[in-house]
């Protein structure tokens, strides 16, 4: 078992986020998905109105991500 044991286990997911149209929306989305433990990386595209997720479902369901995006005001797809 090296330092890279488990992430192996990572999913990508892409969302569509409808309700996006700025540089704060990206950011705000963005902290938010990353603070969530078992959240690799999020990056938003507000131009293509997407969020880019990369986790592991051990630690952090999908549907998690999703409602913290929805707490924010954003609509999930």
């Amino acid at each position: 078992m090296g330092c890279c044991h488990g992430h192996n286990n990572l999913e990508e997911k892409t969302l569509k986020v409808n309700g996006m149209s700025c540089g704060h929306c990206k950011m705000s989305v963005e902290k938010a998905v990353n603070e969530l433990d078992g959240v690799k990386s999020a990056i938003v595209n507000v131009d293509a109105k997407s969020a880019a997720v990369q986790f592991d479902p051990n630690k952090v369901t999908l549907e998690k991500i999703k409602a913290t995006i929805e707490e924010l005001g954003y609509e999930v797809e």
